[in-house]
Order: structure tokens, then C-alpha cells, then sequence
């Protein structure tokens, strides 16, 4: 273990808390977001500190130097790997993202200090490898959402049953695991992590809550709370070393069922919210589909479409709530003609929405090439129902275009055009979204390089317990990290 120059995770983390206690307090709310703007992206400079950093250091896994932790119980309280260093710095890119492209007449509406008090949490959540950590900064995570469903006048009982589930189930499956001597308990406790894992993902039939989430509360809430995908981060610290093959081929199946579940009924959505939430859940089980199934090529395929979904639907929510700002709550059964008056948003929508089916050169083509890759390796179908949630999300992404930006020019004296934060941010996620198709390379095998230790560790514990069972094959890292050799090494050329 590795110790960093500087404690780079510790700073991302508390320069959001120290943003929230400023912006907190502000009644101005344009002070209040120059406080958010300068607070997250310092916390993003921190994160790409931290990152650039792990990869000059030799080893697995980098600490903060003066970790808490250390002083305290001699374990780091946070700590970064080849899974968790990109995600930090896209986690906090988004938060960034979100603060700067909300318009001024919303200012009023965004609880700032809970936005910064949410990135937090969840950067401190992707920067932890303890597992009772990780489920401590989860169900904290939970509270946030549910304060701005409620501080809008939102009914909160569904958010609510839903979530105190997932804490009772997220917290004894934990004890159970980590702390019980019988093996039938401990595999009790891995069904009960499982169940938790599945219901923050919206795995149907628990999915109820975030639709609910997305059509009632503020659609920044709704983003912040589901993109990052702290669900999958859980997954694969919590349930993935630990659980047996059948309960991966289980989670499998149902992310499966779900991904084309949630793909027809988006494209049946009357509701653009809705339409968003049943496309996010689609795209994001079929990253389930990838992390449980345990095999080199389809763990990469997925976490690289794990940052496809954050960056291509993060960027795609926000399109979607630029554009409820200049004409209102959006219905998909009409058309509103809005290209002549906002084409650089209609590129934009375009765009994510076909990065996040995998269209040739964008970020989201690699990611889905290797899931597919990997899934049939386990069976052929898998392979094939995973292009046939794609082939529905696509045409339900083509459908809201044109009822959104094709068909009579829209009336009116109100100036649609985009502003210079939200040319930004256009700017920003194009570049990220295309970069990352046209050089795929280094994304691959940093990937690459987490799903081989991650397989890895799954090997070790089912060697060391027998709770789960050794995979067919775990691929060699070389001399350098960062430079695979496997025998099934994944076709990133492509």
C-alpha cells in the first residue's frame, strides 16, 4: 500500500463540506452558487490530483498521507485502486456540471449546500474499500434525496419505505457477512446484500421509487441521487467478492429482465421524466449484467459503460432539464419544433442518447462491443437480449427527438437560445463523450486493469473460504500495471 504525496481524497472530500457550509447559509442565491461553482471544482482539481497520483505510484492501492484512520484504528479510512480513480474525478465533473447548467430562474428552487453535502457522500462512498464504511456513507446517502422531495411539498412515503428497506437489508447482510461464524448465515447475509443491492438500483419489481423520484421531486435531485451509480459501486465491493456463481447468474437474469422491462416501457412514456427514468434504469442494469457476471472481458465491457451512463445520461438529464426550462414539463405524444431555436441542444441530445446505446464513436461503443463479448461467453442469449435492450432504448431515444425538436417551429418572444454555462457544458461532454470513442485505449486498460483485480480478489476469497467459486480463469497483470496479458484479452482496437 502505497502512501499519495499529498491527501488528495481527504481534500475532495471536505472541500464540499466546506463549500456547503458557506452556501448554506447565503439567502443570495447567486452567491450561493458561486460558492457551489468554486467549492466543486475544487474538489474536481483534488480528485484528478488524486488520480494523476495513484497512477505515478507503484502498487494496487494508494492512501492518503495523515489518513484519519490510520492514526485512529491503523486502518485508512479512504483509499484508491484501479476501479475507484476515474470514478471519483467523473463523479465530481458531474456534480460540477450540474451546478454550473442550472439556469437562474431555478436558483431558487436548488438547495445548494444539500448538493455539496450529496457529493460528499458520494465521492467519500467511491473512495472507500471498507465494507462497513461503504455501508455507513450508503444509507447516509439516502438522505439527501429524501430532504428535497420533502422540502418541495413532495409526498416522501415511497422513497421512504424503500429506502429504510434498503438500510435494514444493506445493514444485516453486512453483519451477517462480516461477522458470523456460520457459513449458511453468512450466505443469508450475502442474499440480504444482494436484495440491497438490487433495490438502490431500481432492479425490477423494485423499481417504484425512482420513477416516483424522477416525476415528483427536482429533476437535479433525481440526477445526483441515480447517475453515479452508487448501487454498482456497492455491488462490486460488497457482493461481488463474496457471492456464489448462482447468485451472480441470478443477478444476471434479472438485470437482463429489467434492461428490456424498462426499455419497452420507455417507449410507451407519455412523461419525458418518465421516459428518462425507464432509459437510465434500462442502460444501468445492463452494467449489472456485466459486473455479476464474473468473467475479465465482460467486467470491463461494464465498467466501461459505467462511465459511459454517467457521462452520456448525466449529459443527456441535464438536456432534458435545459429544455423543461424554456418550455415547461415535456410530453412526448406532441411535437414541440424546437431544433431551429435550440440546435446546439438538439446535438447534444443526440448525441448522449446514442452514447449511451453504444453508436460507433462515442464513449459508450467499447463498453457495449465488450459486454456483449463477455456475455456470450457465459451463454448466447445473454449476448442477444443485450442487443435487443439496446436496439429498444435506441428507438425510444430517436422517438423523443423528434416529438421534442422535429415538426412545427414554435411560437414565441422568449429567447431559447443556450446560455454561455450550459455552452459549457455542451462543450465539456461532447469532447468526453467523443474522446473517449475515437481513443478508447487507455479507458480499456485502466479497466481492464480493475476487472483483473478484481477477479482477482474473487479468486482469493473463494480459495481462502469457498463462499464463492474460484472463476474459469483469472488474467495475469504484467511487471507494469496498467498493461495487461491475458489469454482472452479484450478487443479494445475496434
Amino acid at each position: 500500500m502505497n502512501v499519495m504525496a499529498l491527501p488528495w481524497l481527504q481534500m475532495t472530500i471536505l472541500l464540499p463540506l466546506l463549500g456547503a457550509l458557506r452556501a448554506g447559509w447565503q439567502r443570495d442565491s447567486d452567491i450561493a452558487r458561486r460558492h457551489t461553482l468554486v467549492a466543486c471544482s475544487l474538489a474536481l482539481i483534488a480528485a484528478v490530483g488524486g488520480w494523476i497520483n495513484f497512477a505515478l505510484v507503484d502498487g494496487p492501492v494508494a492512501v492518503d498521507r495523515w489518513d484519519l484512520g490510520e492514526v485512529v484504528s491503523g486502518g485508512a479510512l479512504f483509499s484508491i485502486d484501479a476501479l475507484s480513480a476515474p470514478l471519483v474525478p467523473v463523479g465530481a465533473m458531474f456534480y460540477l456540471l450540474v451546478a454550473l447548467a442550472t439556469p437562474r430562474t431555478k436558483l431558487r428552487l436548488m438547495s445548494f449546500g444539500w448538493l455539496l453535502i450529496s457529493e460528499a457522500i458520494l465521492l467519500a462512498t467511491i473512495s472507500s474499500q471498507q465494507p462497513a464504511m461503504i455501508v455507513v456513507l450508503l444509507a447516509v446517502g439516502t438522505i439527501p434525496p429524501w430532504v428535497g422531495l420533502f422540502s418541495q411539498g413532495c409526498s416522501t412515503r415511497v422513497l421512504s419505505i424503500h429506502m429504510l428497506l434498503f438500510v435494514a437489508l444493506l445493514v444485516a447482510g453486512q453483519a451477517l457477512v462480516g461477522w458470523s461464524e456460520s457459513a449458511n448465515l453468512r450466505l443469508v447475509g450475502v442474499l440480504l446484500l444482494t436484495m440491497a443491492v438490487l433495490l438502490r438500483a431500481g432492479i425490477v419489481p423494485l423499481h417504484g421509487w425512482m420513477a416516483d423520484l424522477c416525476e415528483f421531486g427536482s429533476f437535479s435531485n433525481s440526477l445526483v441521487f441515480l447517475v453515479p451509480m452508487a448501487s454498482a459501486y456497492a455491488a462490486m465491493r460488497l457482493v461481488l467478492p463474496v457471492a456464489p456463481d448462482w447468485v451472480l447468474r441470478g443477478i444476471t437474469i434479472i438485470s437482463l429482465i429489467t434492461a428490456l422491462y424498462a426499455a419497452c416501457l420507455a417507449l410507451v412514456q407519455r412523461d419525458a421524466r418518465r421516459f428518462y427514468c425507464y432509459l437510465f434504469l434500462s442502460n444501468s442494469s445492463l452494467v449489472f449484467v456485466g459486473l455479476e457476471t464474473a468473467t475479465p472481458v465482460a467486467l470491463t465491457g461494464a465498467l466501461c459503460l459505467w462511465i459511459s451512463v454517467i457521462l452520456a445520461l448525466g449529459g443527456y438529464g441535464l438536456t432534458l432539464r435545459a429544455i423543461e426550462h424554456r418550455v415547461g414539463r415535456l410530453e412526448l405524444d406532441r411535437f414541440y419544433g424546437l431544433y431551429q431555436q435550440t440546435p446546439g441542444l438538439a446535438a447534444l441530445f443526440l448525441l448522449t442518447g446514442l452514447a449511451s446505446i453504444g453508436f460507433p464513436g462515442t464513449i459508450g461503443f467499447i463498453g457495449v462491443e465488450l459486454l456483449v463479448d463477455g456475455a456470450v461467453q457465459v451463454h448466447s442469449l445473454f449476448g442477444i437480449l443485450i442487443v435487443l435492450a439496446a436496439t429498444l432504448n435506441g428507438l425510444a431515444i430517436l422517438h423523443a427527438y423528434f416529438r421534442v425538436f422535429t415538426g412545427a417551429r414554435r411560437g414565441g418572444t422568449i429567447d431559447l437560445q443556450v446560455r454561455l454555462p450550459e455552452r459549457v457544458a455542451v462543450l465539456v461532454l461532447t469532447v468526453l463523450i467523443l474522446g473517449g470513442g475515437l481513443f478508447p485505449q487507455p479507458g480499456v486498460q485502466s479497466r481492464y486493469a480493475a476487472a483483473a483485480e478484481l477477479v482477482k480478489q474473487r479468486a482469493r476469497l473463494a480459495s481462502g473460504a469457498g463462499t464463492a467459486a474460484r472463476p474459469e480463469s483469472a488474467p495475469s497483470l504484467a511487471a507494469r500495471r496498467g498493461k495487461p496479458v491475458a489469454p482472452h484479452s479484450p478487443k479494445s482496437s475496434r
